[in-house]
């Protein structure tokens, strides 16, 4: 059970790190270093398309791992 967990975890951690790096640049040049994506945080520029799945897909594999974190130091700790 251990052992099955843990594989899971590797394989939706290396699956976050591919949809993080995946993700656009949201901010380019000097006028993204200045607002720091405050444009995109109040809703000015809406994700459509392939970069609204990709960050569902973050967020949903983000919430994975962290469960998934979670139970297997449960099960590490217990051992």
């Amino acid at each position: 059970m251990e052992l099955a967990l843990k594989i899971i975890l590797v394989i939706a951690s290396l699956g976050l790190i591919a949809a993080v790096l995946l993700q656009p640049g949201k901010s380019a040049g000097l006028s993204g270093a200045i607002s720091g994506g405050a444009e995109h945080l109040f809703g000015k520029k809406k994700a459509r398309g392939l970069e609204l799945f990709l960050s569902r897909l973050t967020m949903g594999l983000a919430v994975v791992f962290f469960v998934l974190s979670l139970i297997v130091a449960y099960f590490v700790k217990g051992a």
